[in-house]
C-alpha cells in the first residue's frame, strides 16, 4: 500500500501542501490540467524552486488578478466543483473538505453550514489549494496519509471578521481531537485551509509509521521563521507492516464509591457513545482505599462526548487524556459453510503474511441457541479453521 507521512515541523497551509506534492513528484502538467478543469479565471499559478535554510523545495503560488473576491457560500463552491471536469471521487472529497469548513464556521458564528459566508477560504486561491491537494494525493496514488503532531502559533491576525487571535478560531476548532503543541512562534503556523486538509485527508496523527520511503518532497512557505526552515515535508513510500496505524485517545480516571450497577451502566453508556474499548481494573488509591481504574479507548473526534459521559455517570473529579498510536491488523468479514449452515467469521491478516479466521461471539451464540448446542462446541469448530471456503 502506498502511504505518505506529512512532517509539519513548520505548520501547514494549502499552498505548502500543494508545493510538497509537486516536489515529491506530482507532474506539473497533471496539476495544470486539474486546475484548468475547474473553469475558473482571474488568476495565474506558478511553481518554482526556492530555498529555506539551505533546503530547497517547491513554492506553489496563486496570484489573483483582483484581490477583492466575491463572497461565496457552500452551495457556490459545490456548484463550481460539480461543474468541473474533475473525477467524481475528487469532487466528492473536495466537497467534504469544504463541508467540514462550513460546519466549523457555522458552529463558531451560530449559522447553518449553508448560510456561512466563506471569505478567505472561499477565494479562488483557497479553492485551488484544496482541489490541487486532493487531486495531487489521488494522482500520486497515496492511499493513506499519516500526519505529525501540529505546531501552532500565537498572537493576533487581521481577517475578514476583524482582528482575531491565533490559532484562528476556525483553525483550532478544526484541529479538535488532533495532538498540537505551541511552536513558540508569534505567527500563523496553521491556516484554516491547511487544518481542513489535514483533518479531512489524514488518518493518523503522531509518530512516523513503519514505511519504506520512495520520495521526499518539500513545500515552501512564504514567510521566514526565526528558529526553523518554513517548509512542509512529505515522505511518500510503502507501508512496511501488514497492520495499519491510527490515532486513538486514551481517557483514564480512578473511581471510588461506585456500585457495580453504576459501573456497568457507565460501560454500556460509553460503548453506545462510540468507545472502542472500555475496561475496569482494581487498584488501591490514597489512604489505602480500594478503587477502580477506568480506561477508555476512543477515536479522537469522540473525546468530548465520552468525557461528558464519564463526568455525568461516575464519581470522577478528573480525567487523564492522552493520545497514542495503535497498530491494528487488517481484517474483514467472511462467510463459511459450517455443519449448521452459513457462519460469519472475521478474517485477520497477521504480520507474518498469513491469515486466520476468528470466531465472533454473537454469531457463535446465535448458532448455539438455534441448534441447542453448547457454545464452547461451536467456538471449538470455528476456532479450528485456519482458512475456510469463503463466499
Amino acid at each position: 500500500m502506498k502511504i505518505a507521512y506529512l512532517d509539519c515541523f513548520s505548520g501547514v497551509s494549502g499552498d505548502m501542501f500543494v508545493g510538497a506534492l509537486l516536489d515529491a513528484g506530482l507532474p506539473a502538467e497533471n496539476l495544470d490540467e486539474t486546475i484548468a478543469g475547474l473553469g475558473l479565471d482571474g488568476f495565474t499559478i506558478s511553481h518554482k524552486q526556492e530555498e529555506r535554510n539551505h533546503i530547497f523545495g517547491t513554492k506553489f503560488s496563486v496570484t489573483l488578478h483582483q484581490e477583492d473576491q466575491p463572497t461565496r457560500h457552500l452551495s457556490d463552491i459545490k456548484d463550481i466543483l460539480r461543474s468541473s471536469n474533475l473525477t467524481p471521487q475528487i469532487i466528492e472529497k473536495c466537497i467534504s473538505v469544504f463541508e467540514r469548513l462550513a460546519e466549523t464556521e457555522g458552529e463558531i458564528h451560530h449559522l447553518s453550514p449553508e448560510n456561512v459566508h466563506f471569505h478567505e477560504v472561499g477565494a479562488v486561491d483557497s479553492i485551488i489549494d484544496v482541489v490541487a491537494s486532493v487531486a495531487g494525493m489521488y494522482h500520486l496514488g497515496i492511499e493513506k496519509l499519516f500526519v505529525s503532531k501540529i505546531p501552532v502559533g500565537s498572537g493576533m491576525i487581521d481577517s475578514a471578521h476583524g482582528t482575531i487571535p491565533l490559532p484562528a478560531p476556525a483553525t483550532i476548532a478544526l484541529l479538535k481531537g488532533v495532538p498540537i503543541y505551541d511552536s513558540g512562534q508569534d505567527a500563523e503556523m496553521v491556516t484554516p485551509t491547511g487544518a481542513a486538509l489535514l483533518t479531512s485527508l489524514g488518518t493518523s496523527f503522531g509518530p512516523m509509521p513503519p514505511m519504506t520511503i520512495e520520495r521526499v518532497g518539500y513545500g515552501v512557505g512564504t514567510r521566514s521563521l526565526s528558529d526553523r526552515p518554513n517548509l512542509l515535508r512529505i515522505l511518500v513510500g510503502r507501508d512496511a507492516e501488514r497492520g495499519r496505524l491510527d490515532t486513538v485517545v486514551l481517557l483514564e480516571s480512578n473511581l471510588d464509591d461506585m456500585s457495580p450497577e453504576l459501573l456497568g451502566y457507565l460501560m454500556d453508556s460509553l460503548f453506545e457513545a462510540g468507545a472502542l474499548d472500555v475496561s475496569f481494573s482494581h487498584i488501591h488509591m490514597k489512604k489505602n482505599r480500594p478503587g477502580i481504574r477506568l480506561q477508555v479507548i476512543a477515536r479522537p473526534e469522540d473525546r468530548d462526548r465520552l468525557v461528558g459521559i464519564v463526568f455525568r455517570e461516575s464519581t470522577s473529579l478528573g480525567i487523564r487524556i492522552s493520545y497514542s498510536q495503535r497498530e491494528v491488523l487488517e481484517r474483514n468479514k467472511v462467510t463459511v459453510d459450517s455443519p449448521w449452515g452459513e457462519m460469519r467469521l472475521t478474517r485477520v491478516a497477521d504480520r507474518d503474511h498469513g491469515t486466520v479466521l476468528v470466531p465472533e461471539y454473537e454469531e457463535c451464540r446465535r448458532i448455539a441457541k438455534q441448534h441447542n448446542l453448547p457454545l464452547r462446541d461451536v467456538y471449538a469448530w470455528a476456532g479450528s479453521l485456519s482458512r475456510g471456503p469463503e463466499k
